[in-house]
């Protein structure tokens, strides 16, 4: 489960000219869930937004204080791109995100938790699956990223790198050939 964090003084989400969500000061949460994620990566997510610590303290210390601990809100958007792929061409591939039928039962189960955790009534959603409009007021800016799989990304692929390298390589090589080529022909004028 991926979930990007930002600070807001406020913020809120619209589908077809409503209001269907807003916060006041508090964090606003785009939640992405993978199709290998468990209700374990639900738990870690729902944990971190509640206690990272991104709030000042009563004497202007920063980074001291939690959502939770300062009783403000929390907004959560469903949001299915956070596991868009661009590596290949330009089209995004979003074969990583849960399918919508069985994301859906999770991002509930998601929300409901972080109302036991903390209290539902400071915690506004989206609409699930709608074309949403996401407007706020960035605190800061303080905007993280969460991952509760992070630690499948801190070891780089041996064999995609030594790929990588040999394309950038031959792609480098193709580019130095044209330039040589194109000192090389004559240059002919032409009356």
């Amino acid at each position: 489960m991926r979930a990007v964090l930002q600070k807001v003084v406020r913020a809120s989400v619209t589908v077809n000219d409503s209001v269907v969500g807003h916060i006041g000061k508090g964090v606003c949460v785009l939640v992405g869930i993978s199709k290998d994620d468990t209700q374990d990566d639900m738990e870690y997510i729902a944990k971190k937004i509640l206690g990272v610590r991104v709030f000042d303290d009563a004497e202007g210390n920063m980074w001291k204080k939690s959502t939770q601990e300062l009783g403000l809100e929390v907004l959560c958007v469903s949001q299915f791109t956070l596991y868009g792929k661009t590596t290949k061409g330009t089209k995004p591939d979003f074969h990583e995100a849960m399918k919508s039928d069985t994301s859906r039962k999770l991002f509930d189960d998601f929300v409901e938790r972080l109302g036991q955790l903390y209290d539902r009534s400071k915690i506004a959603t989206g609409e699930f699956g709608a074309m949403m409009q996401v407007s706020l007021v960035n605190d800061g800016p303080v905007t993280l990223q969460l991952d509760s799989r992070k630690f499948a990304y801190d070891k780089p692929d041996p064999a995609l790198a030594g790929k990588l390298a040999s394309k950038a390589a031959a792609k480098e090589q193709r580019r130095n050939g044209f330039a040589q080529n194109q000192k090389q022909k004559p240059h002919v004028e032409t009356v």
